[in-house]
């Protein structure tokens, strides 16, 4: 379960933030997400920071699980 909501972390980080450079480095969103839905730029922070934290309590959980606590 910690690998789903670890990739599911990753996957939602690097679409928001995608989303958020294509803003404001080119004319529209880049990534996948921008061809399905118009998602404004708050939208895309939220999930850029929403992918950062299951990413990093996904790798964390499987960093515990390795010592043993």
């Amino acid at each position: 379960m910690r690998e789903l909501v670890t990739l599911i972390g990753w996957v939602a980080g690097i679409q928001g933030g995608l989303g958020i450079a294509g803003r404001y480095f080119g004319d529209h969103p880049w990534g996948l997400l921008q061809q399905w839905w118009d998602v404004p730029t708050p939208g895309y922070v939220a999930l850029a920071v929403v992918g950062a934290v299951l990413a990093v309590h996904g790798e964390t959980a499987k960093l515990r699980a390795r010592t043993g606590r």
